[in-house]
């Protein structure tokens, strides 16, 4: 039986929906009471509750995590619509430091691609911020080091493409944009190893992609 997850917000909201989910968490160790039914034809982007099967949490990271229960389910390319839904459990795991510690990762896979010392450097010091060794005005200098290091790469380059490029690379190591620019540089061996590296750490065992 498929295992199906979904991000909400901070504020545990749908990202897209704005649908507000905290009447529906899990409390005291069980699930959230079932969301209200929906009617008329389920359709992908169109009408039902949304989530993913593991191998797809890439497209919709967010900051809470939740493993959920999905009744009458239809299947899109990357994500599911139900007719009922319910969360199970969050997934404590995922929280500001893993999500830190595993965009790292992320960049280290592309880490000769980085030709500014500065751009290894925001690296290394967002993971001695993520593992207290470090503190925020360290990590603020070494990122804005490393913005500096985007903007020249891009006036260099002389275009906002190659700017782009640079920010996502550099900037913040925390953030999404740093794993998309893993995935792309690195294609299917990186999405498996990303895949296999975060179930781990989130100690998702039932992942066997």
């Amino acid at each position: 039986m498929a295992k199906y997850y979904k991000f909400l917000d901070k504020e545990e909201r749908g990202a897209y929906s704005y649908f507000s989910y905290k009447d529906y968490l899990p409390t005291d160790g069980q699930p959230g009471k079932w969301l209200p039914e929906i009617e008329g034809p389920l359709g992908i982007c169109e009408n039902g509750y949304h989530a993913f099967e593991f191998a797809d949490w890439r497209m919709w990271c967010n900051e809470n995590l939740y493993e959920v229960e999905c009744e009458e389910v239809i299947t899109g390319d990357n994500k599911i619509a139900c007719r009922r839904m319910r969360l199970l459990r969050k997934i404590e795991a995922w929280n500001p430091k893993t999500q830190r510690l595993f965009a790292c990762w992320c960049v280290r896979q592309i880490w000769d691609l980085l030709t500014d010392e500065r751009s290894h450097q925001a690296v290394e010091v967002s993971e001695r911020y993520a593992n207290g060794l470090a503190s925020k005005d360290e990590l603020d200098a070494a990122c804005a080091a490393a913005l500096a290091a985007a903007r020249a790469a891009a006036r260099d380059a002389a275009s906002a493409a190659a700017w782009d490029a640079a920010s996502a690379a550099a900037w913040d190591a925390a953030s999404a944009a740093a794993s998309a620019a893993a995935i792309a540089a690195a294609g299917d061996a990186a999405r498996a190893a990303q895949n296999k590296h975060l179930a781990n750490m989130l100690c998702l065992e039932e992942y066997n992609g």
